[in-house]
């Protein structure tokens, strides 16, 4: 399956930069690498394959790798990985399920695409990295007529819970998915009141994610192995916007 998703690819003219699904052991190895360096050594996660340098789970013997590589110096400097319906039956479900209860969010007959592990390198944070990921799946939604794009969206909580509370009171007003659609989070993020503005502390990930369409799907889950709160995201096919992904792919 990836051999053939392979051939999708997003390369915007005067770019060294191009995303696509890769199968090839030495891109998948920097691409593990990559996420040990944002995950644990950025974020102090612990993470599997840390003695190894990488981080890797058991989803990622099955998932589609997608990569974002500077052709230029060979690097790979953005990446999500991808489970599809069929590749989460194989794996037991999605990496979601074991987070939230998603049984109000998976409808029957709907197809998904979740992503994870999206992380992109601090020297390509400032410019269109992560347009050209969300660039590769908003075709990859549409070439295969998936339903729903999903996934886990990253709050930091190693200083305390306030601010990931503060965040969440700025989502409820508008970025929530209808009461039917939520997911429960297995490990609430504990309460904690404060008058911190959240919308100028939404992590800047998320902040593209809900420029380009996506939800909140309900309260956040506490990830003690990598420190942070987890959003679930949803994203409905026909809801991505298109405008402003065209603006950051253009960078």
């Amino acid at each position: 399956m990836a051999q053939s998703n392979a051939q999708l690819s997003i390369s915007p003219l005067e770019s060294g930069l191009v995303a696509r699904i890769t199968d090839d052991p030495r891109e998948i190895r920097q691409a593990l690498e990559l996420r040990y360096r944002v995950f644990a050594e950025d974020m102090g996660a612990e993470v599997e394959g840390a003695d190894l340098g990488i981080d890797k789970d058991r989803f990622d013997d099955i998932c589609l790798h997608l990569i974002v590589k500077d052709n230029d110096t060979d690097a790979v400097v953005a990446y999500s990985r991808i489970l599809t319906n069929d590749l989460a039956t194989r794996a037991g479900g999605f990496y979601s399920s074991t987070e939230f209860d998603l049984s109000n969010v998976l409808q029957p007959g709907k197809t998904y695409m979740e992503i994870g592990r999206t992380c992109v390198d601090p020297d390509f944070r400032s410019g269109a990295a992560i347009g050209y990921l969300w660039g590769f799946l908003a075709e990859y939604l549409e070439a295969h007529r998936i339903d729903y794009l999903m996934g886990c969206c990253s709050i930091p909580v190693q200083g305390g819970y306030e601010e990931a509370n503060a965040i969440m009171n700025h989502l409820r007003e508008k970025h929530m998915t209808d009461a039917s659609m939520r997911a429960e989070p297995m490990i609430p993020v504990p309460f904690v009141a404060t008058s911190l503005d959240g919308k100028t502390l939404i992590p800047s990930l998320l902040k593209a994610y809900l420029r380009i369409g996506v939800k909140v799907c309900g309260e956040p889950f506490l990830d003690k192995d990598f420190g942070v709160a987890d959003a679930m995201i949803l994203l409905r096919r026909e809801d991505m916007n298109y405008r402003f992904l065209s603006r950051i792919l253009r960078g």
